[in-house]
């Protein structure tokens, strides 16, 4: 994971939520594709600690994350999520992220195959 942080941080904004000293969730932003055409296009992540959603923290996360990657003149900001996932869906379209793709049985964890939806955010 320190390895991800700082090849992460060399360009992109990570941020971690912290309660008693305690890592609650974070969220950053990486690379879209590594080819120069999609240099204004991030991929946004956040994870929150299982309990925690539905408390502001992700919305406190990616309001920091949406306002320094406008600061940084990113165009689209794409969030991949594993469905179904209510609170994360929500979440992003709180902040004005369309839904625009929907990938069937494309991730696999907890022993089975997942669908993966995108959520896009053009920023001005």
């Amino acid at each position: 994971m320190k390895k991800c942080i700082v090849e992460i941080t060399s360009s992109l904004p990570f941020f971690v939520y912290t309660e008693n000293e305690e890592i609650i969730g974070y969220t950053y932003a990486s690379k879209w594709k590594g080819r120069c055409a999609y240099r204004f296009s991030v991929e946004a992540t956040i994870y929150l600690k299982a309990g925690q959603q539905g408390k502001g923290i992700g919305t406190k996360l990616y309001t920091a994350l949406l306002n320094d990657l406008r600061k940084r003149n990113i165009h689209a900001v794409i969030g991949g999520i594993a469905l179904p996932n209510k609170e994360s869906q929500h979440l992003h379209e709180k902040f004005g992220f369309k839904k625009v793709a929907h990938f069937t049985e494309v991730g696999y964890k907890f022993n089975k195959w997942i669908d993966i939806g995108y959520w896009e955010l053009l920023l001005e």
